[in-house]
């Protein structure tokens, strides 16, 4: 089974970004981010749209 969400380390690991950079990412407006408790979980489909739109120029700075 795919994973559906993936956690900030993860998201850090990926992107290749540190971790102070991936949680200032997941608390930017408009970044696809679910809270649960304390946890910030990212839903790897809305991350994938969101990270085609950034690569396509509709974001700036993980803006909107």
């Amino acid at each position: 089974m795919e994973k559906s969400t993936i956690s900030v380390q993860e998201l850090s690991a990926y992107m290749g970004i540190s971790l102070a950079k991936a949680y200032g990412l997941v608390k930017q407006p408009g970044f696809p981010v679910l809270r649960v408790g304390t946890r910030f979980l990212i839903p790897v489909d809305s991350f994938r749209a969101w990270l085609n739109r950034a690569a396509e120029g509709g974001e700036k700075d993980g803006d909107k």
